[in-house]
């Protein structure tokens, strides 16, 4: 009889840590110590503390080991599994020195305390390799209800009066965008899945698929039968490859169960579901030029209208919804749509998924519900900002989102509010910045990210995006002049109104929203020809401070452009004309005595 769970995260993040050595070196050490009749091992999910891991749970009792490594399988094995003692050093602490009398579970921890979730109910939960750990779940039951006791109308009635919006960036209504494909009375209907998750530092979408599958094909199957659809596509990037091969097994189950395919439960429905590989083109998370895709052409957007609710993939009415959508139906048909509404915000119904990153102790994935502030977020669940640093802006919603400065901190996260403030939700990535981060340097930075994603097709995006680049590479190097503000404000708000899809107009926000609220440090940069963070290589150089050098000479030798000079035991001096600003001779200094300037 298994009397022990233990929990290892089998997500991207971890398995590149080693986690899937150790669960092959746990379940080899537990068949060692006579064990295997006792404890199993299960390969689980993303739980979502990313920088902690590999990440492994014990239940019963829920303890939770982080940063485990493969030599400490055996001593896990032999104090924890076999003779019931904690292994003390490997607990979590919330804290670095932190000294605990009780051993926290995971949910007792400051990070997971305040979330709550919905879309990540099942991730570092179940095996998601195990259809029957899904089923066990109250997986499937969801599907069977709705093919047993409701009409089409009536689900979609249940997503419209749940208020559930598109969590991939634009917010449109479920329900609605579900009515409108219904009511083309054709054979042929499709459903897609939207997995084509591109943005810097977003990994929400990948995290469901890799910790919970079969919620994304159970809802695909739902959405196919509310407006009579009988084929699914998900469209997912080829460097997913652990979400792929998910993917492909739960398909493979789902049709072994008979939940794919004809007569599913027995009703005459039938539905089933193909995986289409992306080739990592950012533009393809656009709806149109994802169809274009999967049909086989190069990923261009299309002109809307027609939208693709009457006219999608292959020319026929498409739903297409992102993976986090997908992944709250299956629990507001079970739960009701009461249920879902009562959380968050009156024109932001449920919860948001977040990928949390940057400059933040508690890099992962959080969700919480709609309308909790930023500074909840940030601080109570990320843990705030390391190193004593002071927090100063956060990215949301990628290359197509805005800078939020600290003034806003308090402000509740919903779809309404980010737009107010010249931001967005987006997919949901979340890159949280310090003070030693230069805004325009962001600006930039997404700048050239949008401008190499481009598909082309349309002016505006091609060449805008380009001249907006050379701008703010102009000002990064110091050439900037008061002039090129004005010229980028008004550039901008050309793109926005003219580029064919959302990656160009929305292109321009990171632009838009760090001049907005951070215009004094371009300013800077143009005015006084200095960064103000001292990230901008050509507006800033280091010095030695004679005061403070021992002459200890580890900075000469720590320099690879051979820019520092000086006798031993004297004041070193670095020539700017060879220094190569590469940082090596501050950071090497035992002394502090080099400063950037």
């Amino acid at each position: 009889m298994i009397r022990t769970h233990v929990l290892i995260c089998g997500g991207t993040g971890c398995t590149s840590s080693g986690s899937v050595k150790i669960a092959d070196s746990l379940e080899e050490q537990i068949a060692l110590n006579g064990l295997a009749d006792e404890v199993k091992v299960v390969r689980t999910g993303c739980f979502g503390l990313c920088a902690l891991g590999p990440v492994m749970i014990v239940y019963p009792e829920g303890t939770f080991y982080s940063r485990v490594k493969l030599e400490d399988v055996p001593e896990i094995v032999t104090e924890h599994l076999l003779k019931g003692r904690v292994v003390d050093r490997l607990v979590y602490r919330e804290s670095e020195g932190e000294e605990k009398v009780e051993v926290p579970s995971l949910q007792e921890t400051g990070f997971y305390k305040t979330q709550m979730r919905v879309a990540l109910r099942n991730c570092g939960v179940i095996n998601p390799e195990q259809i029957e750990e899904y089923i066990a779940m109250d997986g499937y039951a969801a599907l069977g209800k709705v093919l047993t006791e409701m009409t089409p109308e009536q689900v979609i009635q249940v997503m419209k009066d749940s208020g559930l919006r598109g969590r991939g960036g634009a917010g449109f209504p479920t329900g609605m965008k579900w009515e409108f494909a219904a009511k083309n009375k054709v054979p042929q209907k499709y459903v897609v899945c939207n997995a084509d998750e591109g943005d810097p530092g977003a990994f929400m979408d990948r995290s469901v698929l890799e910790g919970d599958p079969h919620a994304v094909l159970e809802a695909m199957a739902i959405a196919g039968y509310a407006i009579g659809a009988n084929k699914g596509y998900i469209y997912v990037r080829a460097e997913y490859p652990i979400a792929v091969k998910r993917l492909e097994i739960a398909i493979g189950q789902a049709r072994e169960y008979g939940l794919l395919g004809t007569d599913i439960f027995g009703t005459g429905f039938d539905f089933d579901i193909e995986v289409r590989l992306g080739a990592g083109a950012f533009v393809c998370g656009e709806e149109t030029a994802l169809l274009t895709s999967i049909e086989g052409n190069r990923g261009e957007p299309r002109n809307k209208p027609p939208f693709p609710a009457n006219k999608g993939l292959f020319g026929q009415p498409t739903i297409i919804n992102n993976v986090e959508t997908l992944a709250n139906i299956p629990q507001i048909i079970l739960k009701g749509a009461e249920w879902f509404a009562s959380m968050g915000t009156e024109r932001s119904k449920g919860t948001k998924v977040f990928a949390l990153g940057g400059k933040i102790v508690n890099t992962g994935l959080v969700e919480i519900p709609m309308g909790t502030t930023l500074r909840e977020i940030i601080y109570d669940i990320g843990g705030g900002i390391p190193n004593g640093k002071k927090f100063k802006a956060v990215q949301t919603g990628g290359p197509s989102g805005g800078c939020i400065p600290a003034e806003f901190l308090d402000l509740p996260i919903d779809y309404d509010n980010l737009t107010k403030i010249g931001a967005m939700m987006g997919s949901g990535g979340m890159i949280v910045m310090d003070e030693t981060t230069c805004m325009v340097d962001v600006a930039r930075f997404f700048l050239d990210f949008t401008v190499d994603e481009s598909c082309g097709k349309c002016t505006p995006c091609r060449i805008g995006t380009r001249r907006l680049l050379e701008m703010l590479d102009k000002i990064t190097s110091g050439n900037g002049t008061l002039e090129d503000l004005d010229k980028m404000e008004e550039l901008c708000k050309y793109i926005k109104a003219n580029a064919m899809c959302a990656l160009g107009q929305t292109a321009p926000n990171p632009v838009l929203s760090t001049l907005k609220y951070f215009r004094d440090e371009y300013e800077a940069h143009v005015v006084e020809k200095r960064c103000p963070a001292g990230v901008c290589k050509n507006l800033m150089h280091y010095e030695i401070q004679p005061d403070k050098c021992r002459g200890c000479t580890l900075c000469a030798r720590k320099c690879p452009a051979g820019a520092i000079t000086g006798k031993v035991k004297e004041p070193h001096v670095i020539d700017q004309s060879k220094c190569i600003k590469c940082g090596a001779c501050m950071e090497g200094c035992k002394f502090s005595a080099i400063i950037k300037k």
